[in-house]
């Protein structure tokens, strides 16, 4: 028993340290590396958060992937390969902007088929409307009506 808190006890610090590395804000080599950092980062989403992108979520893993993002630049990786490497492991779901291809067609043009179907529909609707209208026998003229 003993023991196992004196282990817990030497590995707390390590631990914490640890945690402090790995959130700490990456160390960049000039401007222009962080300005390709952070528009990569932000054009990625979060695996985890899914609605945040790399760059605005604290999750362990985003963390992880900006420290991985920032490795593959350093390796002379393309934007293209490191967003192509990400795709891999987690799908299209991690671009912002997935690529226009058959399978996301739907994605890309779905927002204006809807849009478009709405429209119609409200076409439709105004002109069934005012042909219900000429249908109906304009009202007569009472002569008994005081005005």
């Amino acid at each position: 028993m003993r023991a196992g808190l004196l282990a817990l006890l030497l590995a707390a610090p390590w631990a914490l340290a640890q945690t402090a590395i790995d959130a700490a804000p990456p160390q960049f080599r000039d401007a222009a590396e962080e300005r390709r950092f952070h528009a990569l980062v932000s054009e990625l989403r979060c695996v985890m958060c899914q609605n945040q992108s790399l760059a605005e979520s604290n999750a362990q893993i985003a963390v992880d992937l900006r420290r991985e993002v920032l490795d593959l630049m350093r390796q002379g990786k393309s934007d293209r390969e490191i967003e192509a490497f990400l795709v891999a492991r987690y799908g299209e779901f991690v671009l912002y902007r997935p690529q226009l291809e058959s399978k996301t067609w739907l994605l890309w043009f779905g927002p204006a088929l809807v849009l478009l179907a709405g429209g119609a529909g409200v076409v439709a609707a105004v002109r069934r409307r005012a042909a219900h209208a000429r249908q109906q026998p304009a009202p007569a003229d009472e002569p008994d009506q005081e005005w």
